[in-house]
């Protein structure tokens, strides 16, 4: 296909890898100021192993929310996880067909990086990927 880049970036390339990470038991207020501090959207909640257990955006936050209250109430379980060996292409995938901006990205199930929409921004506009030729056809989605 002509005007196709070939995405061949694995997670673990675009991914951050300073993960800050909250466990169960602390607080709203603790991780508002975790995400504050750190300037970040998201984050994970990981177990004892560093298992991903959920995750937490700044619009879970969002609200009339009890600063005390545990962030295991108010968490996503089963949060969405990619290994860091996948393509790029497969965490642009999943936030695209689940409607999300943040990704957990594990190795043998321990969360070692995030991956959001912010990241896949920036590697179209380093033009690492590039969109498909204006003149190939719309395919039709069947009703």
């Amino acid at each position: 296909m002509q005007g196709v880049q070939q995405m061949n970036l694995k997670i673990a390339d675009v991914m951050a890898e300073r993960v800050i990470s909250a466990q169960p038991h602390h607080t709203v207020e603790h991780v508002r100021k975790l995400m504050q501090r750190n300037r970040i959207h998201a984050v994970p909640v990981t177990g004892p192993d560093d298992e991903a257990l959920g995750i937490v955006t700044t619009a879970d936050l969002a609200g009339d929310l009890e600063n005390g209250a545990s962030i295991s109430q108010i968490m996503s379980k089963k949060p969405r996880v990619v290994p860091a060996y996948n393509d790029v292409s497969v965490a642009a995938r999943i936030m695209r067909k689940h409607k999300i901006h943040h990704i957990v990205v594990t190795h043998e199930k321990q969360v070692v990086g995030m991956i959001s929409s912010f990241d896949l921004l920036q590697l179209v506009e380093a033009r690492r990927f590039s969109a498909k030729d204006a003149s190939s056809k719309p395919r039709r989605r069947k009703s």
